[in-house]
C-alpha cells in the first residue's frame, strides 16, 4: 500500500499542469485572472530570465509585465503574495515602481508546455511565478521571487498587522536591530512567524516557544541561515540556505540581532 501511495505521489507530480486562477485584491474588487486568458494577453511576450532564482539558470517564460495587472497601486502601498505551499512574501509597491530599470513579471506557466521541476521538495514553480529582468539594479532579493502563486493582495504595511513582532519602540531608529527588523520581514517572515503572527505558513515560529538564538550558539546559527544541510543534513527539509548574495553579512548580523533582541520580548495569544 505505501509503495502503491509513493507511485501515485510521482504520477501526480509528473502530470502537465492544468490551466490555473490568480486572484488579485486592490481593495476596489476582486480580480481573478485565468491560465488560458493571461497568455492571450496583448501585453503577453516570451522573456529570458539568466540566473533565475528558482532554477538557478537561464529560463524563457510566457509572461505578462506585472504592472499591467496592478493598476493603481501607489508608491507607499504594500502587497503580498502568497504562494501555494504557505510562502507569504511581503513586498513594498514601490519597488514595483521604481525607476532604476529593473521589472517584474508575471511568468504564466502554460499547461501544454509545463515548466521543468524545481527539485524533489519543491515540485513545481507554476501556475504563477513573479520574475525579475534586471533586478540587481533595484536590489530585488531572491525572497521577491514568489512562485506558486496564488494570490496578490494590497494590505497595512506588516507593523501594522503584526505588533507583536515590532521591537522595542524606544530604541534608536537607526539601530542594529531597527535594521535587522527590516531584513527580517524582507527575508525571515515570508516562511515563518513571530509571536505566534504572521501570514507565512511554511516554517515553524521563530520565537515561540523557543528563539533559535536560545538553543543555537552564534556560530552554529549562522551556519545553518547559510546552509541548512551543514547542520542538520535532511534532504527533505524545505528551507533554502541565503548566501552572501542574497543576505549579506552586515544584514544577517542585523537579523541575529533582531533575533536576540525579540527573544526578551515574547508574546503568546
Amino acid at each position: 500500500m505505501k509503495l502503491l501511495t509513493l507511485c501515485l505521489l510521482a504520477l501526480c507530480l509528473a502530470l502537465p499542469a492544468t490551466a490555473a486562477e490568480l486572484k488579485v485584491d486592490l481593495g476596489h474588487g476582486l480580480v481573478a485572472y485565468r491560465t488560458e486568458a493571461l497568455l492571450k494577453r496583448q501585453d503577453a511576450r516570451t522573456i529570458s530570465v539568466p540566473a533565475d532564482v528558482a532554477f538557478g539558470r537561464t529560463m524563457q517564460y510566457r509572461a505578462v509585465p506585472l504592472l499591467a495587472l496592478l493598476k493603481g497601486i501607489a508608491a507607499d502601498d504594500h502587497l503580498q503574495f502568497v504562494a501555494g505551499d504557505g510562502f507569504a512574501a511581503e513586498i513594498p509597491a514601490a519597488l514595483f515602481l521604481n525607476r532604476q530599470g529593473s521589472e517584474a513579471w508575471l511568468a504564466i506557466e502554460d499547461p501544454a508546455h509545463p515548466w521543468p521541476a524545481l527539485d524533489e521538495n519543491h515540485a513545481h514553480a507554476g501556475p504563477f511565478y513573479i520574475v525579475w529582468t534586471q533586478p540587481q539594479a533595484a536590489h530585488v532579493s531572491p525572497e521577491q521571487w514568489p512562485y506558486q502563486l496564488a494570490a496578490i493582495r494590497r494590505l497595512s504595511d506588516v507593523a501594522a498587522r503584526f505588533p507583536a513582532i515590532l521591537p522595542d519602540p524606544l530604541l534608536p531608529p537607526g539601530s542594529e536591530v531597527q535594521r535587522g527588523f527590516v531584513v527580517f520581514q524582507h527575508t525571515c517572515f515570508a516562511c515563518h512567524t513571530l509571536n505566534g503572527e504572521g501570514d507565512a505558513k511554511l516554517g515553524p515560529d521563530l520565537n515561540i516557544p523557543h528563539n533559535p538564538t536560545e538553543y543555537l550558539q552564534a556560530g552554529l546559527l549562522r551556519a545553518y541561515i547559510r546552509n541548512p544541510q551543514s547542520l542538520r543534513y535532511w534532504p527533505q527539509a524545505r528551507m533554502q540556505g541565503l548566501d552572501a548574495h542574497a543576505l549579506s553579512d552586515a544584514d544577517l548580523d542585523a537579523v541575529l540581532a533582531y533575533l536576540r533582541h525579540m527573544a526578551t520580548r515574547k508574546v503568546t495569544h
